[in-house]
């Protein structure tokens, strides 16, 4: 895994927009502006650890990750729905799946 996603991934889950600090946000829109596309599904499947587990956007942070995990080469992934109790990760799949292309 290169090490612009390795360091995305190591932030952590995207805070709740409520309990956000400014120097954390700054943090994950600099590491996400570092990572072009995923090159591998490995570096699909981690950032999928990323979202915010009760579907919120922090400020569409999650939206730009979303964007990133579909150009992931052979996009959608099986192993996603392994993750499919995360609602950014449902979003995924169904918009997947509307364009034919489900896992």
């Amino acid at each position: 895994m290169r090490v612009c996603v390795s360091q995305l991934v190591d932030l952590g889950p995207l805070p709740d927009e409520e309990l956000a600090e400014v120097a954390h946000l700054q943090a994950f829109e600099s590491a996400l502006a570092q990572v072009e596309r995923p090159d591998t599904s490995e570096e699909a499947l981690a950032l999928l650890s990323i979202f915010p587990s009760d579907g919120s956007s922090c400020f569409g942070l999650a939206w730009s990750v979303l964007h990133l995990v579909e150009t992931a080469p052979g996009w959608p992934l099986a192993q996603a729905k392994l993750h499919s109790a995360n609602p950014w990760v449902r979003i995924l799949l169904q918009r997947a799946a509307s364009t034919g292309s489900a896992a």
